[in-house]
């Protein structure tokens, strides 16, 4: 239905005609998605004595991790995924699990450097405020919250993934030349 909904504005109706479902099915799945903030109400429009809604998607992009939360298991697939990215951008990368492991270790210590605070819930609800600037804002919390100690401690880490990466590369000055 997301995915839908991404594409264009559509009512309970139209939903339930591509997904070949019951209206009553949809509209229940909708009022949950809506719920949790990941469909909306696009419009309204009168049709005889009835008002159509239609909805969609509340963002271009979703980030979903169901069942396996920040897992390593899951780091490290998104891990492999972008290598697998690189590797369609024409960047050959050397075949090491071990370095992919390492990469997923330490994507798994930044992934959030001062743990879930109770800025998360209220960013959350900025409404006005779309998904990648609310990514930005609990960014901003994080650095003005962390102390010396903690900021170091994480560019260190940073330096290491970065390190760890760049030894992936088969060949750095290619890579160089197809930058320019």
């Amino acid at each position: 239905m997301i995915y839908l909904l991404r594409a264009k504005e559509m009512t309970v109706s139209q939903i339930a005609e591509q997904l070949r479902l019951t209206p009553q099915a949809i509209y229940h799945q909708v009022r949950k998605l809506k719920d949790a903030g990941l469909v909306e109400v696009a419009k309204e429009e009168r049709v005889d004595h009835f008002i159509e809604t239609y909805y969609r998607a509340s963002a271009e992009v979703f980030h979903m991790a169901h069942g396996v939360g920040e897992s390593k298991e899951y780091i490290e697939s998104q891990v492999k995924e972008a290598l697998g990215g690189l590797q369609k951008l024409g960047i050959q990368l050397e075949d090491d699990p071990a370095a992919v492991d390492k990469l997923a270790k330490l994507a798994q210590a930044m992934k959030d450097p001062m743990g879930k605070t109770q800025w998360n819930d209220k960013a959350a609800a900025l409404d006005d405020v779309d998904f990648f600037a609310r990514q930005a804002i609990l960014e901003y919390i994080n650095l003005i919250m962390m102390s010396e100690k903690d900021c170091d401690e994480f560019c260190n880490l940073y330096r290491e993934y970065r390190k760890a990466l760049k030894a992936l590369v088969k060949d750095p000055n290619a890579l160089a030349r197809k930058a320019a």
